[in-house]
């Protein structure tokens, strides 16, 4: 991880000196200490982060997917008034075993144009939606599938 974070120091920097080489050495070392001494950062977890990376950028780009779909969905209920809408409030179960998931989920839902996650209770997602199209299906989504896969890998 040592590694990663003096990557992403030098991707950060923009050009590569002396003194931006040995003030990233420094720093990182600094931040991986840290991260070992005050979140109990072992090796255990590094193997399991780099396992769970790849999985987590296939759920950003699917993420980022679904957020030009909703947003062309809503752009066309407010250019066309004369699509109806119907607001509710829907109850999803989803079941997972980490709380990790259950927030991603929440917050990926919210961040989609149209759908704002009021409530989770457990398992239970209470959805506020401008249409149930909006929402139907998620409980079999690739949001969902692919937090699952994650926990697995967890």
């Amino acid at each position: 991880m040592l590694v990663l974070f003096f990557v992403f120091w030098l991707v950060l920097s923009g050009r590569i000196t002396v003194e931006i080489l040995l003030t990233g050495a420094v720093l990182t070392l600094a931040v991986y200490l840290f991260a070992r001494i005050c979140f109990k950062y072992n090796r255990k977890m590094e193997i399991t982060i780099l396992r769970i990376i790849p999985l987590a950028v296939v759920y950003l780009l699917v993420l980022a997917l679904e957020i030009c779909k909703s947003n062309i969905k809503v752009m066309k209920i407010v250019w066309f008034k004369r699509i109806p809408i119907e607001p509710a409030v829907v109850k999803l179960k989803v079941e997972f075993r980490t709380d990790v998931a259950r927030a991603v989920l929440a917050n990926s839902i919210s961040l989609t144009p149209g759908t704002i996650t009021a409530s989770v209770q457990g398992d239970e997602f209470y959805v506020h939606c401008l249409s149930r199209e909006m929402i139907e299906g998620i409980e079999d989504s690739r949001f969902v599938k692919l937090l699952r896969a994650m926990e697995g890998r967890y």
